[in-house]
């Protein structure tokens, strides 16, 4: 069934088609309308799980930590400062190896406080072990829920899924709602191996000294390797049930590309339009949407971008002392290529702030005419003492 609607309940309807049975959740906006909707849907019976109000976003992952090691299929979202707050369980949960999947919209972090678009909260845990995702569309938010679980019960390991605050959750679109029976037939039943079984008794969570330590974290280092074998099986059987084709990136227009954007989330749209403009002046650029970010598809990115002379990153995040998080992700990608792109490197719209094609077209044009980057990020768009300028550096 096709219906309108916005990207938090794109998030919802993913969860119930999922078949989950425990949902915790604390309200933060703007995430709140996810979790308000599968409260909805559990008291009416459309589907059927356990909802658990906590008192806050700590205590929701712990909450579904606890029923994730039970052995039911469990859900929460956040966004931004209750990422933050979560952020001691992410670690656990990763740890103990459990496949829950955790809707983040991407919320700016305060001070000052802003409620508006910045994937700088879902990058600060980019080391706790959860896979990530970035989604474009509500109709990509959806089908990531439903392919989030599929995956995260492969390896065992949780799922964040995350998308642009406000320009996707509060903003409705056409999707795709599937039958469940469909989902059905791609999603089975979750049933671990181990589990907390009264009838089975086992321990968990036990302390671990320095003779074993170590090879645990060794193994879920490598198994999150796997994901990069697997996850792209998962694409193709969700193509085989509902038709939709998803990879661990999106290429458009790369080929002969001399210039290649590189993008993630809602920015990529804008990107493509500013893409098609330059190829219509008959230049060369193409667009590299991110999708996976952990664990890093370094090969995939290496071929997409090594025949490129210029790359050109845009982030919608900050690490305060370093810069863009996926332009240095993607510098330590290429850096072992014998031929290295020249990359360059921009942070645009911090906590909400529009990025227009025009803006888009401006980063190319900058790329177009220099022939070495700056040593530093370019602020694209800054207000101020700029003099006039659309980019500005240290």
């Amino acid at each position: 069934m096709r219906q309108v609607i916005k990207g938090n309940h794109a998030v919802s309807h993913g969860v119930r088609l999922s078949r989950v049975k425990v949902i915790s959740a604390y309200p933060i906006t703007p995430q709140t309308t996810i979790v308000e909707q599968l409260s909805e849907m559990c008291a009416s019976g459309e589907l059927e799980a356990k909802f658990i109000k906590v008192e806050s976003e700590h205590s929701a992952m712990a909450a579904v930590v606890g029923s994730a090691s039970a052995g039911v299929r469990s859900f929460t979202a956040t966004s931004s400062h209750g990422l933050l707050l979560m952020h001691e369980v992410l670690h656990w949960t990763a740890g103990a190896r459990l496949p829950i999947v955790l809707a983040n919209v991407n919320r700016a972090v305060g001070p000052g406080w802003n409620i508006w678009a910045d994937q700088t909260d879902s990058l600060s845990q980019r080391d706790t072990g959860w896979i990530q995702f970035y989604c474009e569309s509500n109709q990509e938010v959806l089908d990531s829920v439903i392919m989030g679980y599929r995956l995260a019960e492969k390896v065992m390991l949780p799922v964040m899924l995350s998308y642009d605050a406000f320009f996707l959750s509060h903003t409705s679109e056409i999707v795709d709602v599937p039958d469940i029976e469909q989902v059905d037939e791609f999603l089975p039943p979750y049933e671990p191996e181990f589990r907390l079984d009264v009838n089975k008794p086992r321990m968990f969570g036990g302390m671990v000294g320095p003779d074993c330590y170590y090879e645990e974290r060794y193994v879920m280092f490598r198994d999150a390797l796997k994901v990069l074998d697997i996850y792209p099986q998962v694409c193709e059987q969700f193509h085989a049930v509902f038709g939709r084709e998803y990879d661990v990136v999106e290429e458009y227009r790369t080929e002969e590309a001399e210039i290649i954007l590189v993008t993630a989330g809602t920015i990529t749209s804008v990107s493509r339009i500013a893409v098609d403009r330059a190829r219509g002046e008959g230049k060369k650029v193409g667009l590299m949407k991110l999708r996976l970010f952990r664990p890093l598809p370094i090969e995939r990115w290496q071929k997409v971008l090594g025949n490129a002379a210029k790359v050109v990153v845009i982030d919608r995040d900050l690490c305060a002392g370093l810069g863009g998080v996926f332009a240095s992700e993607i510098r330590s990608a290429l850096y072992p290529l014998t031929n290295r792109s020249v990359l360059f490197s921009f942070i645009a719209g911090l906590g909400g702030r529009d990025v227009t094609p025009e803006d888009v077209e401006g980063m190319i044009n900058y790329a177009a005419a220099n022939e070495e980057p700056e040593t530093m990020p370019l602020f694209w768009g800054l207000k101020g003492d700029q003099g006039g300028n659309h980019a500005e550096t240290l």
